[in-house]
């Protein structure tokens, strides 16, 4: 049996999220319900010294379905009616008129319950859904204007929803992506020329935290380390993944709990979860990478202020793996095999399109792509 690849997944989960919140409310619902019912049954113990019988079922059903389907969501109230045991939820609606409940107004107030419930689970449904597709997204399409454009849009949700549909259909939505890319990306230029907008341009603060840590990893040029929402959506991480990283690191060094969680909450994190995302997506053992960091205590060692800058770099050696470690502060930068095989359209690399028109491979060795220089126009001229 294959495992499903996470299109698939997401699919299934936009499909089945709809009834999953409408099953879910309808407990919420019973469970009001079946609370309102012991109530009425303690004030009949309490001040009859019995509770009194149920109506009949057929009675019941009768009686109180016309207000069940008039004063709750359809949805909620279709689903609740169709359960099996609704005849008997049906003689408790009537046992709470009888002992003089009014159900036109404890009915809606159930049905806000019930809706309120229903939301939650969609929402979180519909959240976990998106992310499956955020892989997808990251995988097809280079780091960029485009990419960031479509995970950062408002109508994102629609857009991973309407992907799941085209997959459900049997559509490669991997290649329609690739495919629209160049037209999307020629879009996005022209109404960036029409705007007058700027060139993008690189925040200090991006700026300051580049070096080692990014070399093989091709960033957007305008990747904006001071805000962590932005920087993630320019990455193209999503919640759980980054998650998922954090804890991989916290196992692989246990009892230092507070020094992974500052380094988490650093700026160096963002270029160290981007290099977790692209070796995972290569296919890379990263968790077993990570864990290699149990077996490196150097980072340990040193001022306290610089302990988030060392545990990172050696969280980036122990990635690399033994012969591919990272320069040491304050010595040249070297040709990293590991890490310029990294480097992926996926992160913002060369297109096919580029290479197509004969774009040169970077010449400067140890210089990570987001640091190397254009190539330089010739004269014409030789020496």
């Amino acid at each position: 049996m294959t495992t499903p690849v996470p299109e698939e997944q997401a699919a299934g989960a936009f499909t089945e999220s709809a009834a999953e919140a409408v099953q879910t409310a309808v407990m919420a619902a019973r469970l009001v319900m079946a609370i309102a019912d012991a109530a009425r049954r303690h004030q009949q113990r309490k001040h009859k010294g019995e509770e009194e019988e149920l109506p009949a079922a057929k009675k019941a059903v009768a009686e109180v379905g016309g207000d069940v389907e008039r004063l709750l969501p359809s949805d909620i109230s279709t689903a609740l009616m169709g359960e099996a045991d609704w005849p008997q939820l049906a003689q408790q609606l009537l046992a709470l008129r009888e002992a003089g409940v009014d159900l036109e107004q404890v009915l809606p107030r159930i049905g806000e319950v019930a809706v309120n419930v229903r939301d939650q689970v969609a929402a979180k449904a519909s959240e976990a859904a998106t992310e499956q597709w955020v892989r997808v997204v990251r995988e097809a399409l280079p780091a960029g204007p485009v990419r960031e454009g479509m995970l950062a849009s408002p109508t994102w949700p629609e857009i991973a929803a309407t992907m799941a549909r085209l997959d459900e259909k049997g559509v490669n939505v991997r290649d329609v992506l690739a495919t629209m890319y160049d037209t999307v990306q020629g879009v996005d230029q022209a109404v960036a020329t029409t705007v007058g907008a700027p060139a993008p341009r690189m925040s200090e603060s991006a700026k300051r935290s580049y070096g080692e840590l990014s070399i093989g990893l091709a960033l957007p040029v305008d990747l904006d380390l001071s805000d962590r929402g932005r920087v993630f959506g320019q990455l193209a991480i999503s919640s759980q993944d980054n998650e998922k990283y954090a804890r991989w690191v916290r196992e692989a060094v246990p009892g230092y709990g507070r020094e992974v969680d500052l380094m988490v909450a650093s700026s160096q994190w963002p270029l160290v979860a981007a290099r977790m995302a692209q070796m995972e997506k290569d296919g890379e053992p990263v968790a077993a990478r990570v864990a290699n960091l149990a077996n490196d205590g150097s980072w340990r060692e040193g001022p306290s202020g610089q302990v988030t800058s060392r545990l990172a770099r050696s969280t980036v050696n122990a990635l690399l793996g033994p012969g591919n470690e990272l320069p040491g502060p304050g010595t040249r930068a070297r040709v990293n095999t590991t890490a310029a095989r990294l480097t992926s359209p996926s992160m913002g690399g060369p297109t096919k399109a580029t290479a197509a028109k004969g774009g040169a491979a970077p010449a400067q060795p140890g210089v990570a792509s987001h640091r190397e220089a254009g190539p330089v126009a010739s004269s014409g001229k030789t020496r």
